[in-house]
């Protein structure tokens, strides 16, 4: 797995947005930059995180049966059985298209008339005036290209505190997400003090694959939210707003790095998914995502995954 350059410039404490209180815990001031691991080129093989210390907080490469804790190179049966159960109940509902979509980008479509328009489906429009012979702005049908993909980065909590069967709820989550999702540009960031891209943007791994990818990174180490969520930003700079979004998967137990919320506030929006299965903090993750002008959905469980994700992407 190739280790890129550092997104963070600053690994100590910083200033908080103006009006918050200051966090519940108090993050570890890390002692390196994080580092960023790219998982999606030739394949990642598996994960481990050696225990102790920071220094030695890093990912290395390995294989199946290497004897790292969590690591197996057999399917994880009961976490693809719960992705299933998750994708069948699971209903986000698509992007409506949108007549203020910028011009040049998205798919041609057949719109009803707004203004700036000036390229007329003279078919539609005909069929339309023969119902309404005397015709309103709305009854002239015009092309124009609309945009019906949404770019998503998933940021998926794999650190210490969401071991056993949180990470399984997590990756199971992962799993049915991005069959659902296939037919947008989706990006998968896995994160604990450092993060490791599993999917970029547009690339269209499939769901099977992703989730395999994910269960072989033992859940270990410190939480850091800040950095996946610049990752996330960086994946998304060249996006509009409007179709840009991020969806952090966490118990938002944040005790690595700098305030997470000043990297929420430079996002278009983030939706949180909270384990509130065990220990969490749901102010932390309340301010994400208000900050963030998303919302905030919790689940104690794989089976509360699919309503709360949905619920989600209602708008």
């Amino acid at each position: 797995m190739a280790a890129e350059a550092p997104v963070a410039r600053r690994t100590g404490r910083s200033s908080r947005p103006a009006g918050l209180a200051p966090l519940q815990r108090r993050p570890k001031e890390l002692d390196a930059e994080p580092v960023l691991f790219d998982a999606t080129a030739g394949g990642a093989g598996c994960l481990m995180l050696s225990g102790g210390n920071r220094r030695h907080d890093r990912p290395t490469e390995g294989g199946p049966g290497s004897g790292a804790p969590g690591i197996t190179g057999e399917p994880d049966l009961e976490t693809i059985r719960r992705a299933r159960q998750i994708a069948a109940r699971l209903a986000v509902p698509r992007p409506r298209r949108d007549v203020l979509a910028r011009r040049g980008a998205g798919d041609l479509a057949s719109v009803r008339y707004r203004d700036g328009s000036d390229d007329i489906d003279l078919d539609a429009t005909l069929d339309n005036l023969v119902e309404h012979p005397v015709p309103e702005d709305d009854d002239i049908i015009v092309r124009e290209r609309v945009r019906t993909r949404r770019s998503v980065v998933l940021a998926v909590d794999v650190s210490g505190s969401m071991r056993g069967e949180r990470v399984r709820t997590a990756a199971a989550t992962v799993g049915a997400l991005a069959a659902e999702l296939e037919r947008d540009d989706l990006g998968v960031i896995a994160f604990w003090s450092d993060a490791a891209v599993l999917e970029r943007l547009g690339q269209h791994i499939p769901a099977g694959r992703l989730l395999d990818a994910l269960l072989r990174i033992p859940a270990r180490g410190l939480t850091n939210i800040s950095f996946p969520l610049q990752v996330a930003r960086q994946q998304l700079a060249r996006i509009p707003a409007r179709d840009a979004r991020v969806l952090l998967l966490s118990d938002c137990v944040h005790n690595a790095g700098p305030d997470p919320r000043l990297a929420a506030a430079g996002l278009a929006r983030l939706d949180v998914l909270l384990d509130a299965s065990g220990e969490h903090d749901e102010e932390l993750a309340r301010d994400l995502a208000r900050l963030g002008r998303g919302r905030l959905a919790r689940v104690r469980g794989y089976r509360d995954v699919a309503p709360a994700v949905s619920g989600l992407f209602v708008r």
